[in-house]
């Protein structure tokens, strides 16, 4: 997202957050599109014939955003931050009720590798969705940073720069961050992932 867009968010959602309505009517199809734009990145990763659209991802995630009329948001880093996560929770929960409806059938799995960076990553292991989460939840217990670089690069689509402008830090500690977490989450998930 270009900075002027940036700075618009982030001067909606302050106005939003101030109460007014048309702040809002104006956010929607900034946010929207940007919503649309990481779950379109993120189902790329799925296996073929997934059967969560972007478009059903975005709507989920979107209705659960704009449902935390509490969230006192102060810009556009933290409503990407908490979208992140809002999809990372939206996605778990797809794949738990596949799982379940299956019973214990196809994993739906997925590619560790950042979409923006696949040609670069170290990592590109298939992981089932379930098994990444479980791994980020121990991640957060050890190093509560890296697990949200992980979440906001791998779940919320940022790049390394605007991870650190969401978590207050240099793109240089996102970047380490990353790159630990990567060889971390991949020793972990491979006693999860069948051969």
């Amino acid at each position: 997202m270009e900075a002027s867009k940036q700075k618009r968010v982030t001067e909606l959602l302050v106005a939003w957050k101030e109460g007014s309505g048309q702040a809002l009517d104006d956010l929607i199809p900034f946010v929207y599109a940007e919503l649309h734009r990481v779950a379109k990145n993120q189902l790329r990763k799925e296996r073929p014939g997934h059967s969560l659209q972007p478009t059903a991802l975005t709507h989920e995630a979107f209705i659960r955003l704009f449902g935390f009329r509490r969230v006192n948001w102060q810009d556009r880093a933290h409503f990407f931050a908490v979208s992140a996560q809002v999809m990372r929770h939206v996605l778990v929960e797809h794949a738990r009720k596949r799982r379940a409806a299956k019973r214990g059938g196809h994993d739906i799995r997925v590619s560790l590798t950042d979409a923006r960076a696949a040609a670069a990553a170290a990592v590109d292991v298939d992981v089932d969705i379930i098994a990444l989460n479980e791994a980020l939840e121990h991640l957060e217990a050890e190093d509560p940073r890296q697990c949200r670089v992980v979440e906001l690069r791998y779940f919320g689509g940022l790049n390394e720069e605007e991870t650190a402008e969401v978590l207050g830090t240099s793109r240089a500690t996102v970047s380490r961050d990353w790159s630990v977490a990567k060889l971390w989450l991949r020793r972990e998930l491979e006693g999860a992932t069948p051969s």
